[in-house]
């Protein structure tokens, strides 16, 4: 497969990375904190036969810049418009992975003409508790003064499943790698970003476009209880578990991530 180029935009005041594989209806993936567009690419060549699959790199993450301050949600979804405005997409389906999701949240409330169907992965829609909140901005603390590596480490049990820390030590090593695009102040800033963001239960209900959520079954942060919540608040989605997997469930198991978009797809 040949390589794929990276674009570079400028939104607001941060550079945003982005690439474009195949040809086709559009659909944008969003990745998970604090890796990047690499996340989604096993899932992406399968749909990409079929579809013009567009792969962002979120402010901090990857290719893009942090800009000035908090990457906060409004920032987000005001670099996910301008996107959609490089590649000329008025609208499209849009799926995103945990912080993905956060970041869809804020832009359906910003833009949801822009969105003709959701793919909601290993996300959920309240805020964090004050004590996450604390714990968010303490590690951003952390990883200024200590560096990044011991913050990854960290994550690791917390975002792969038990089956993949087992079974796929290639899958753990390629998140590393990921991961250790961020500098610390990219992680700082991303994770102030997300202690910030606003709660978003109260708009599940206006959500009226074709949505899947999609969590692990081995996912230890968001889990089933908050894809059932979001569920019960969605009268027009649909819920997946997805086996032997975490929180970053298209990661661990792409193909039958990608099987279940594929099929969400080609009903919407």
């Amino acid at each position: 497969m040949q390589p794929i180029a990276l674009q570079q935009i400028k939104s607001g005041d941060a550079e945003i990375a982005y690439r474009v594989l195949g040809e086709g209806s559009p659909v944008f993936l969003l990745h998970p904190f604090p890796v990047n567009h690499e996340f989604w690419l096993p899932v992406a060549q399968a749909l990409s036969t079929r579809y013009r699959v567009i792969l962002p790199d979120l402010r901090g993450h990857g290719g893009s810049g942090v800009g000035e301050g908090p990457a906060t949600m409004e920032k987000h979804a005001a670099d996910i418009a301008r996107v959609m405005d490089d590649v000329g997409i008025g609208r499209a389906p849009l799926v995103g992975c945990s912080i993905g999701g956060y970041a869809l949240f804020e832009f359906w409330r910003r833009h949801r003409g822009r969105v003709t169907a959701l793919g909601l992965f290993n996300t959920k829609a309240p805020a964090d508790s004050a004590e996450a909140r604390a714990g968010r901005l303490q590690a951003a603390n952390d990883v200024v003064e200590r560096g990044t590596e011991p913050f990854f480490e960290s994550m690791v049990p917390r975002l792969l499943g038990k089956s993949t820390r087992e079974l796929r030590p290639d899958l753990v090593e390629g998140a590393l790698r990921m991961m250790r695009k961020m500098s610390p102040e990219d992680v700082a800033q991303v994770q102030r970003g997300m202690a910030a963001r606003p709660d978003s239960v109260d708009i599940l209900k206006t959500i009226n476009v074709p949505t899947v959520l999609v969590t692990g079954d081995e996912d230890i942060l968001t889990g089933l209880n908050e894809a059932e919540l979001m569920r019960q608040h969605i009268s027009s989605s649909q819920l997946r578990v997805i086996p032997k997997a975490g929180h970053y469930s298209p990661w661990e198991q792409p193909e039958e991530a990608g099987k279940l978009l594929r099929q969400f797809l080609e009903r919407v």
